[in-house]
Parts: C-alpha cells; structure tokens; sequence
C-alpha cells in the first residue's frame, strides 16, 4: 500500500497552471554563485602600481574595475593594455581563497603585446611564440608572504588552467588556457 500525499495527488491527477503556480515557494533564493563580492589586489613589479577593487559584485562584472586593472597589468614596456579575460580573475580570487590570504599580487607580467612577446620569445626558450599573455589570459604571479611551491600546488590543485613553476624567477605563470602543468 503506498501514501500519496495530497500536494503529490493533485499533481499526479493534474492542476491546471494557476493552482500549480500557487503551490511554489513564494520567496526565491538566489543562488550563492550570484551573489557576493570579489576582490583582488595587484602590484605592478616594473611599475609600482597598485590596483585594488571589487571587480565582480552579485553577478556583475566591475566595467571600471576591470578597466582600472588592465591598466595596471599592461604591457610596461609598450605601455600596451588590452582586456584581460574574466576567467583568470576569478581563478587568482579562488587562489587567494584556498590559501585564505588577503595580500595583494605581485605582477611579474600580465597582458603581453605581440611585438614584446615576439623579443622575450628571441632571447628566451621560456617564452612560448603563441603565449596566453598576448590574449590576456595569463599571468606571473606571485604572494609576498606564500611559498612558491605552496602557490603552485594551490593553482594546480584549482585545474582551472595552466601553472608553470618558475623558482629560479621567483614566480608562477597562470592561465586560463587547458589544464597542464611545466
């Protein structure tokens, strides 16, 4: 012998769209994934710039936040910027949380034009030709008061993107390209 409850009964016999409509909850709850702030912080190595800013507030991506962090994360040495994609600052505000800090990044390079990458790619076989950096999609990061290899394996551990470990450098290169590691 089974139990039907009423509420199931009636839907099982059929409502018509208004008396279904009626048995939904009245209050929706928005999903935790829309809601909240993010923040990030940046300072430029080659420059000194500093940038800090809440770039993506319940849902919404920041237009001038953004704007003011592809200017700290430009091409220094053409003084190039261009938009930097999305994805990669939601995987360095995931970063910042798995390592529950709050420091600033320091910036080794961030958006990479053509041109500058094309010179570092001559004179170093650490530099790829087609680098996610001209893309704006990588960065060389690193975290004052975090062990490197801690920040490795912290990126590494998010699979959100590529890690390179350069300790030799004193930094990681993030992106938001396949997952792979070097």
């Amino acid at each position: 012998m089974s139990i039907v409850c009423p509420a199931r009964r009636q839907l099982l016999l059929g409502l018509s769209g208004v008396a279904m409509f009626s048995m939904l909850p009245t209050k929706v709850q928005a999903s935790r994934s829309t809601t909240g702030v993010r923040s990030l912080g940046f300072r430029n190595l080659h420059t000194g710039e500093r940038g800090q800013g809440s770039y993506w507030i319940d849902g919404n991506y920041q237009s001038g936040i953004l704007s003011d962090f592809s200017h700290i994360l430009r091409d220094h040495r053409r003084n190039e910027s261009a938009p930097m994609d999305k994805r990669l600052y939601d995987l360095l505000f995931k970063l910042k949380q798995s390592l529950n800090v709050e420091q600033d990044f320091n910036v080794i390079s961030g958006y990479r034009s053509p041109k500058t990458n094309a010179m570092l790619a001559s004179k170093s076989n650490g530099v790829a030709k087609k680098s996610y950096h001209m893309k704006g999609m990588a960065m060389d990061i690193a975290l004052p008061d975090v062990k490197l290899s801690h920040l490795r394996d912290a990126a590494i551990e998010l699979k959100l993107g590529g890690v390179g470990y350069y300790p030799q450098s004193g930094f990681i290169h993030v992106d938001t390209g396949p997952v792979r590691t070097w």
